[in-house]
């Protein structure tokens, strides 16, 4: 069985546009390493401009192996460069009881 996780990324100042172009490559590169179903992603807009996106890895092995995986690794880094990864704790949407976030296409 999968595991569906959320993932926010906060953009660094001036870099939102930056991180919308990379996160096009997001799920097309866990995709192509074996790691992600075939489900697409849903991605969200917090009002502080973080990226709110759900996903499903294949397994808790998948996200393991990711963590090792020089391809994601790389892409990863890429993500350091115009956001800083957040817990979904740090949104301030996710404190209300139907968290509104504006949808956003990266497909």
């Amino acid at each position: 069985m999968g595991v569906l996780v959320i993932a926010c990324y906060r953009p660094k100042p001036g870099k939102e546009d930056d991180l919308h172009v990379l996160m096009k490559t997001h799920l097309p590169t866990l995709r192509a390493e074996g790691l992600v179903d075939d489900g697409p992603s849903l991605c969200g807009r917090a009002v502080d401009g973080t990226v709110v996106e759900m996903f499903t890895w294949k397994s808790q092995d998948a996200i393991d192996a990711a963590h090792k995986n020089p391809a994601v690794l790389a892409m990863w880094d890429e993500y350091a460069k115009f956001c800083d990864f957040t817990p979904i704790a740090d949104v301030a949407e996710a404190k209300e009881l139907f968290s509104p976030l504006t949808p956003l296409d990266l497909q």
